[in-house]
């Protein structure tokens, strides 16, 4: 019988100040901003239930009140919806997150980085595994969500496994960077970890994309990193001394990424996802071919 605890709780660091997205996100948590017709958080959330997780733990910051609001009661809109019939709209509105799950809300004091962000939520976490979700990163796919995948592998293996996705060379410098064996049971187990290297000094081309299944040992060696540049602690320092007591496991996931926390990566995941909307694919599809067309007269 396997008693392996499975994943119950997962963390999303929302207090970030989103600066590429500015003006937008001077009022605008950047997780608030839409895909289509659902925010960025809502999209982790979705993923995070379809996982089994029934604890949701947001680390925001003072001024990210919104994120609340989402996913809060909304008495007047509801009665609204209900009195005017528009069932379709209501069930949208209520059913994000069930009524079982919980939601807990920690502010972190300072940005001071991931790895302070995930340390803010070490007293709700306690000593359970547990997932970390950045909501930049969506990855798309028809099969099982990214952290379905990993908490798989998790329960398989009883060690800590993160999203890697193969990046372009000359990218390794805007990721942390995994360097990996494999291990007799077939999976790629993480030997070396490096926060944003030069193309010369990666171990591989294999780069974090944003989705954790830790073991709660993390704590203990966040506490003791010493903060880097900018004054920011990061999370690839945990891990990296992590490697050193627990088996860390690096896992491809199935899927299609995109880096939202760009403009262009925003961008490419609305109209991917605007292509599931029967209601708009065709308008989308013509203005799309129309701006190509106008493109190859220039």
């Amino acid at each position: 019988m396997n008693r392996r605890k499975r994943i119950r709780k997962a963390v999303f660091p929302v207090a970030g100040l989103g600066t590429r997205f500015l003006p937008a996100t001077k009022s605008i948590p950047k997780e608030m901003l839409p895909i289509v017709d659902k925010p960025l958080i809502q999209y982790a959330v979705e993923e995070a239930l379809e996982a089994g997780v029934d604890t949701l733990i947001f680390i925001t910051s003072r001024k990210k009140h919104a994120i609340s609001d989402h996913f809060d009661t909304a008495f007047e809109l509801e009665t609204k919806l209900a009195e005017a019939g528009k069932t379709d709209l209501l069930e949208r509105v209520t059913g994000v997150v069930p009524d079982q799950v919980s939601r807990v809300h920690v502010t972190q004091p300072e940005a001071l980085g991931l790895g302070h962000a995930i340390l803010c939520a070490e007293s709700v976490v306690g000593d359970e595994p547990f997932a970390i979700l950045l909501a930049d990163d969506m990855i798309r796919n028809d099969g099982p969500g990214a952290l379905t995948q990993m908490t798989e592998v998790y329960q398989q293996t009883g060690a800590s496994v993160i999203g890697v996705e193969e990046v372009p060379e000359q990218l390794t410098s805007s990721y942390g960077i995994v360097g990996a064996r494999q291990n007799e049971q077939g999976l790629m187990e993480i030997e070396t970890i490096v926060e944003k290297p030069q193309p010369a000094e990666a171990p591989s081309r294999l780069g974090v994309v944003g989705r954790y299944v830790l073991d709660p040992a993390i704590f203990g060696y966040l506490r003791n990193v010493r903060a880097g540049a900018g004054g920011e602690i990061q999370l690839t320092d945990g891990i990296a001394a992590l490697l050193a007591t627990h088996p860390v496991l690096a896992l491809p996931l199935a899927g299609e990424r995109y880096d939202c926390g760009s403009r262009q990566g925003f961008i490419k995941a609305t109209i991917e996802y605007a292509m599931d909307h029967d209601d708009m694919r065709d308008e989308i599809l013509d203005h799309l071919q129309l701006l190509l067309a106008r493109e190859g007269r220039h």
